[in-house]
């Protein structure tokens, strides 16, 4: 599944918001590209923070938190 592919953030669909929540329970890997750079983590939280949607997550290897603003994603997938 994936989103944003115009190079504009979408509005998320149901399905979509259904995915994101999926990959955050069972702690899927995330393929997010943001600003020509991909990343890709493991989402452990889906959160409003400071009246923007955001998806808290880990980086498999660093171990590193990171914060994405779903506002600021060009393209989210989900990897299976």
């Amino acid at each position: 599944m994936d989103w944003g592919t115009d190079g504009q953030m979408a509005q998320l669909t149901h399905e979509q918001y259904d995915d994101l929540e999926r990959a955050v329970r069972d702690g899927s890997r995330l393929s997010v590209w943001r600003r020509g750079t991909e990343y890709v983590v493991i989402p452990s939280r889906l959160r409003m923070l400071d009246g923007r949607e955001a998806v808290e997550a880990i980086h498999p290897t660093t171990g590193e938190s990171i914060t994405l603003y779903l506002d600021d994603v060009d393209r989210i997938e989900v990897v299976r």
